[in-house]
């Protein structure tokens, strides 16, 4: 079977991007690791340009665009991490961003895509579809799309982080990253395993989102109603092109609590001093409460990002 993206599309998104994605550094912590009985390097894309990831996967996509296609415009979907990226991305090239974006969807990732210069188009998650709303958008205008993760130059830009954090990290057995739609974890495992054949790829997920755990148990994706307070995991299936790369490359996915996401929330900023954002602490909360299988030692754990209201986190 042959998978959407191969290791030399992420290492050419890692030239791609420079421009606007930070190499940002890997922690460690002693405190963390007696508590989950593992060695564990932390990539911190909390402090990546826009707060998390997503910009890896949007400039890859949009610096790989003409002029001409981009001089209509770009439009996404995203709760708003990928919001904020597209608009960041846009706004380099100089181009108009259009986003949709759910109306519960966090105000500080809001204001934050607003600040950027995009124009924030916003529907009911419950009973509204955004890809509908977006399409419409896209048949008016002629934009491009950015879409959030099913998109093979999303997914090798989404890599980029598991190239830098096995490179500064050396060899590690596991790799384990959040899993929404899945372009972080099918990028990222594609470039781990290309590094190391050995390393086990893990994804971490929700309960109560937890569609990529059932994909895998099925063997087709499946469906749910996502409930989390991880809005970044709250698509609510995986996508046609991450989840054929997941399903060959990742070894299971990992589910947590959401008592055990705002744990590790509290644990990384008092012990590491460092603000993550329940959706980038799911897969540190499945390694500090040992969701991982026996044997493994070493393991990276991609913090996906660091945008979070400061209201809900007063709750933790």
């Amino acid at each position: 079977m042959t998978l959407p993206i191969q290791p030399e599309d992420v290492r050419a998104a890692a030239e791609r991007i420079r421009p606007l994605a930070r190499r940002t550094p890997v922690f460690t912590s002693a405190g963390f690791d007696a508590e989950a009985g593992v060695r564990a390097f932390f990539k911190c894309e909390n402090l990546q340009r826009g707060g998390a990831f997503k910009i890896r996967g949007a400039a890859n996509l949009v610096l790989s665009q003409t002029p001409e296609a981009l001089a209509r415009g770009v439009v996404a979907y995203s709760s708003g991490n990928h919001a904020q990226a597209t608009a960041i991305a846009a706004r380099h090239v100089g181009v108009p961003a259009t986003i949709v974006m759910p109306e519960d969807a966090p105000r500080s990732k809001m204001e934050a895509t607003r600040a950027r210069g995009a124009r924030i188009v916003t529907y009911n998650r419950f009973t509204e579809s955004r890809e509908a709303i977006a399409h419409e958008i896209l048949k008016e205008t002629g934009a491009t799309l950015v879409p959030p993760f099913d998109h093979p130059l999303i997914m090798a830009g989404q890599g980029t982080a598991a190239l830098e954090l096995l490179s500064d990290s050396g060899p590690l057995d596991a790799l384990i990253t959040p899993v929404g739609g899945g372009g972080l974890l099918s990028g990222c495992a594609t470039i781990a395993r290309a590094m190391n054949p050995s390393i086990r790829i893990f994804g971490a997920e929700p309960e109560r989102a937890n569609d990529t755990y059932l994909s895998m148990q099925s063997g087709g994706r499946v469906a749910v109603h996502p409930d989390t307070i991880a809005d970044g995991l709250r698509a609510p299936k995986p996508g046609e092109l991450t989840f054929p790369v997941i399903r060959a490359l990742a070894e299971s996915i990992l589910l947590v609590s959401e008592d055990e996401i705002r744990a590790a929330v509290k644990f990384l900023l008092l012990r590491l001093k460092i603000l993550v954002e329940p959706s980038g602490a799911v897969p540190a909360a499945a390694v500090l409460f040992r969701k991982l299988p026996p044997g493994i030692r070493s393991a990276g754990i991609v913090l996906s990002g660091g945008n979070v209201d400061f209201e809900e986190l007063a709750q933790y």
